[in-house]
């Protein structure tokens, strides 16, 4: 029996033991110390990135690069929902599945979290959130994932709320607001657990707020703290700022989920643009903490450290994508792959600089030297002058991730080559209105991609796999030393870890811009892929790459 619950009402059903093939309801047993020690079971995905490191890496291996050519649907999972909202653009497919014993939890667009048999693509409940009309959304109507602890499934929601689910029957067990939809402020995270906390970020730095990273108790839904990512006047890096109301809407949005290394209790976040996004002269300085890496305490939200990756951004290259937590050489280190064309690893105790590299050939909007000195060449600051740079706004790498295999000790990252021409409009600002500054025209036809492996020890590319058009999905690495990621054009493909071959494709008939995961049910191995896609892309990226039909869920494992 499928339970729908619609707009926070619970129709609700006993127990999912009565469905045939399905899992038995354990997830309540989904601990702080399970989350922490989750590549110690390996049959389960059971945090956005697989775990706390952030490296998308599952050492499963029964599919490998001996057999994963046999590769086959095993079921399909339909929405049965179109996806559309009259609040935003378009829709997109973006989740990460989270498994728990048998049993997948993802969410969709416009407020929607479903229940899912991991064995067979059954349905077990679904949720449905009421989303305001008229919700102010800049990129899309998107959800990125759910997190799962202690029987309760924690999803954020476009109207800038955090909810808990029964994890159970779905139904509604508490709802906190954590941002002012009146002034723009949405919510598309992942939420993170640790400890007894659930962490989120805020949305909506095009409407020019104020980013902020907010924690909740798992149990009550208690407000814990607030940590804004701009200081007001007298922090530490206020002086960053000009005097007056512009770090009031500063940016720094904290819209993807952060990484978290328990020994040293930091959390690390990435921060997104300062606003406007292209019109400097209205913020003078580097603009902290906006595009930088930001190592935070869990308990208390202070900021230990930070790294900004693009001082006084004026190419709109959000820092907010994922930090590899890895160990090299006996130091603690974190990996980054920024929208600015660069590879940087760091030193995750302080934040130091250990090296940084370019990833993709063309980098025209600047260059940053051995030592991280930042140097600027391309500047879109004089009103009604056409500027053209590489990358363009939507980066050498979109919000989707990169993965690092321990195997290998490679970074996998899916690579987009395209430029774009910014003209300045001075916009002044008023509350829930877009705030960018410019407009923006893509290259629609100079443009290419590829999924590239480079050593994170060197910064040196170890392979390429060209495409002609950018590669926009999240990457999986595997213990049977493969590589997965999906093409916006809806092939769905798996590469040779050391090698880049590729050794399989599979058309799923929509295009890719979401995070497979696998995991493994009764010993067989499954791989999962949300695809769908909808004509707007976060970044400015053309909407012919993307389909506006067929999202679903796949889920591919080797025949019996």
């Amino acid at each position: 029996m499928t339970q729908y619950v619609d707009a926070g009402r619970a129709v609700g059903y006993a127990s999912m033991s009565g469905l045939p093939g399905s899992a038995p309801p354990v997830v309540q047993d989904v601990t702080y110390e399970r989350i922490r020690n989750a590549r110690a079971e390996p049959q389960n995905w059971l945090t956005y990135y697989g775990a706390y490191d952030g490296q998308r890496y599952s050492p499963l291996d029964q599919i490998n690069t001996e057999n994963v050519g046999a590769l086959k649907p095993a079921w399909v999972f339909q929405s049965g929902s179109s996806g559309l909202h009259a609040g935003a653009s378009t829709y997109s497919f973006e989740a990460a599945p989270i498994v728990v014993d048998g049993i997948m939890f993802v969410s969709g667009w416009d407020g929607f979290v479903w229940a899912i048999d991991a064995r067979t693509g059954r349905e077990l409940w679904r949720y449905k959130h009421a989303i305001p009309y008229d919700t102010s959304l800049c990129c899309g109507n998107v959800n990125r994932g759910v997190a799962v602890a202690k029987g309760k499934v924690f999803v954020v929601t476009l109207n800038a709320h955090i909810i808990a689910l029964d994890a159970i029957d779905g139904h509604l067990l508490w709802d906190a607001a954590y941002g002012d939809v009146r002034a723009g402020e949405s919510a598309t995270v992942a939420p993170l657990v640790v400890k007894d906390l659930v962490v989120v970020g805020s949305s909506g730095g095009e409407f020019g707020v104020r980013g902020h990273l907010d924690a909740f108790d798992l149990d009550t839904g208690r407000h814990v703290w607030r940590t804004y990512t701009v200081p007001k006047p007298g922090e530490p890096g206020s002086d960053t700022w000009p005097d007056g109301p512009a770090w009031t809407r500063g940016g720094g949005n904290p819209w993807i989920t952060g990484s978290f290394d328990p020994e040293l209790n930091l959390m690390y976040w990435g921060t997104g643009n300062p606003a406007p996004d292209f019109d400097g002269a209205v913020r003078p300085g580097d603009n902290l903490h906006t595009d930088s890496v930001i190592a935070v305490d869990p308990d208390n939200g202070e900021i230990r450290w930070h790294y900004q990756y693009n001082p006084h951004d004026l190419w709109d290259y959000d820092s907010t994508m994922e930090h590899i937590l890895f160990d090299s050489d006996g130091r603690k280190l974190l990996a980054h792959f920024d929208k600015n064309g660069y590879f940087f690893v760091l030193d995750r105790t302080n934040g130091e600089l250990v090296r940084v590299a370019p990833f993709v050939d063309r980098i025209t909007w600047g260059e940053i030297d051995p030592s991280g000195k930042v140097t600027p060449k391309v500047f879109p600051d004089a009103e009604g002058e056409e500027v053209h740079f590489w990358p363009g706004p939507a980066g050498a790498k979109e919000w989707t991730h990169a993965a690092y295999s321990p195997r290998t000790q490679l970074c996998y990252v899916p690579v987009q080559d395209v430029g774009a021409k910014v003209t300045r409009r001075r916009r002044e600002f008023k509350e829930s209105i877009p705030y960018w500054g410019a407009s923006v025209t893509v290259d629609g036809t100079d443009m290419r991609g590829s999924v590239s492996a480079f050593d994170p020890a060197t910064g040196r590319e170890v392979w390429r796999w060209d495409n002609d058009v950018p590669m926009c999905a999240s990457v999986l690495a595997t213990g049977g030393d493969l590589v997965f990621a999906g093409e916006p054009t809806g092939e769905f493909n798996a590469y040779d870890a050391r090698s880049g071959e590729l050794l399989w494709q599979f058309q799923t008939g929509c295009g890719h811009h979401s995070n497979p995961t696998t995991y493994s049910v009764d010993g067989k191995q499954y791989i999962a892929v949300p695809v769908g896609w909808g004509a707007w892309v976060e970044g400015f990226l053309p909407a012919m790459l993307g389909s506006p039909h067929g999202d679903a869920l796949f889920a591919f494992a080797l025949p019996d």
